[in-house]
């Protein structure tokens, strides 16, 4: 089975509400998307393409190839049209590979018995052709297949992924509640930053906004920093092709920016954190880091974008600390920051209101579970000041 060169259809996954951004990204490589849901596109191609989409893209968590789909109502049903793909042409026998899976059948109480079943189905046909067999068990660093089984239609794939990319590798210290880089990246994306203009991220934490917005500008892709996927442990795989696009990766980026990226935050012990992450990253040159309130970050003068995520806590409730954190970030937008988009990512609309600003736009996130928003904000001359 030579699945380096054959198209088949590939599920590029990411988490709900990324899928606008992950669209842009799959059509900037000049892949055709064929379809597109919630938390995802369909397109077509070799594991060959999914090596570039894993290497190039930032808002994805994985790249599923498939390689067969089939009726199955039963464990046993699906045992059997398992068995007959020719394992011993994509698995090691003397590798290691892992099985992850999603399933909703009513044989099924729950989805480490149909874990099992793929399994089995793997070892018996690999013992039955090579008289021996290769290990299995939970790790997701070799070899990964997957399985989607809903009712009675089910769906095999190779995860060329293997560990999810949506976490971008350079975060060695993730700091106090971090926003998944993927995320990061998104709402980087969704915002009206060109990219070559000052991007301010006051209350930075452990760096991932700044650090994704240096990586952004530079052409850097996060693919870069991994040397291991699981399309590197299926049988065919040439390391020439993988090491032939990460050249291209190192052509493109750029190695300096003539404007500024400043992170700031008021703990020396968070700003610590963030160039230690960003120096992981190959981008601690490009940020100016700065221990102070948000308050007195620097703004340049001229144009750009200022971004914050501060803390918001539970959705419901008052928190008066909070509220006059809030209201102190709108104050800040509207007398330093003229000229620029300000941005707030909050999953706390009571706390929005404390800023005083009205949003020109809330694009909807979501940070785990919590239903979120990030808010721009105009920040032109005359912006005028509401009342909450």
């Amino acid at each position: 089975m030579e699945v380096f060169n054959t198209a088949s259809r590939i599920l590029v996954t990411c988490n709900k509400r990324l899928a606008p951004y992950l669209i842009t990204e799959i059509e900037e490589l000049g892949l055709k998307i064929e379809r597109s849901f919630s938390t995802g596109v369909e397109i077509s191609g070799t594991v060959n393409d999914c090596i570039v989409l894993n290497l190039n893209l930032r808002t994805a968590s994985q790249v599923l190839y498939s390689l067969k789909s089939f009726n199955a109502e039963t464990p046993d049903d699906l045992y059997k049209s398992l068995v007959e793909i020719e394992w011993e042409e994509l698995i090691d026998f003397a590798g290691y590979f892992s099985i992850t899976s999603n399933v909703s059948n009513e044989h099924i109480r729950t989805p480490l018995f149909a874990n099992v079943k793929v399994k089995d189905a793997i070892v018996d046909r690999i013992r039955e052709k090579k008289n021996l067999r290769p290990d299995s068990g939970p790790l997701v660093n070799k070899t990964v297949i997957h399985l989607y089984w809903r009712d009675n239609q089910a769906e095999v794939f190779i995860d060329t992924s293997g560990e999810v990319i949506s976490k971008h590798g350079y975060r060695k210290l993730p700091g106090k509640a971090p926003m998944l880089e993927a995320l990061a990246a998104g709402t980087i994306l969704s915002g009206k930053w060109d990219r070559n203009s000052s991007f301010v991220n006051p209350m930075c934490g452990s760096g991932t906004l700044a650090i994704e917005a240096a990586l952004i500008a530079t052409n850097k892709s996060p693919g870069y920093f991994r040397m291991n996927y699981g399309f590197m442990h299926i049988l065919g795989y040439d390391e020439q092709v993988f090491f032939a696009e990460r050249r291209k990766l190192k052509d493109k980026a750029k190695k300096s920016l003539d404007f500024k990226i400043i992170a700031s935050d008021i703990s020396d012990e968070a700003i610590d954190i963030a160039r230690k992450n960003a120096k992981t990253a190959g981008v601690d040159h490009l940020i100016d880091f700065q221990v102070c309130d948000f308050e007195e970050t620097e703004v340049p003068e001229g144009s750009g974008v200022v971004m914050f995520n501060p803390e918001y806590g539970e959705r419901l409730g008052t928190h008066t600390k909070l509220e006059a954190t809030y209201k102190r970030i709108g104050d800040f937008l509207k007398q330093k920051c003229k000229g620029y988009y300000g941005y707030i990512f909050t999953g706390n609309p009571d706390l929005a209101k404390k800023i005083g600003l009205k949003a020109s736009r809330r694009i909807e996130f979501y940070n785990g579970k919590l239903d979120c928003r990030l808010l721009e904000y105009e920040l032109y001359e005359g912006t005028k000041r509401e009342e909450a």
